[in-house]
């Protein structure tokens, strides 16, 4: 069976599906099922004028059951992360579930959820570029859905 994939915003919200940690401590960039080339990433040569913004984005801990028959419920935390840039030009660690000082949330066990707000006293928008997801567990994840998407 295959799954729905909106490349491109269409309404208020954005879901980008479920994003899949395949071996812990490598995160995956919360795009990866958009944009898995990172082609309208703010960094890209079509960024600057193409690239997705939203003033909200929603995590779901949750994972696809047996036969992609429903979800179920992570059994390890998922870390959401800020992603430091190409070269990791703001210094520091290895920007994964180890890395305190990359770390925005955690979902626990059990299907958290986690918002992650702009600043909407200044209309400000994120990047989803900017973010990405570890887990503790190999196969584990979080379903992404962008608020307020545009483009």
């Amino acid at each position: 069976m295959a799954l729905s994939v909106l490349k491109i915003p269409q309404g208020f919200d954005w879901p980008l599906g479920y994003v899949n940690v395949a071996n812990n401590g490598t995160p995956v960039n919360i795009m990866v099922n958009v944009d898995a080339n990172n082609v309208n990433a703010p960094a890209s040569a079509n960024g600057s004028a193409y690239t997705p913004r939203c003033h909200r984005i929603f995590y779901q801990g949750f994972r696809p059951g047996n036969n992609n028959n429903g979800m179920v419920a992570n059994t390890g935390n998922v870390y959401i992360l800020r992603a430091l840039g190409p070269g990791n030009q703001n210094g520091g660690g290895p920007q994964n579930r180890a890395d305190s000082g990359a770390m925005v949330g955690i979902i626990p066990p059990g299907g958290g959820v986690y918002n992650l707000p702009a600043d909407e006293r200044d209309s400000a928008t994120i990047s989803p570029y900017a973010y990405t997801l570890d887990a503790d567990v190999d196969g584990e994840g979080a379903l992404v859905t962008l608020i307020g998407a545009q483009r």
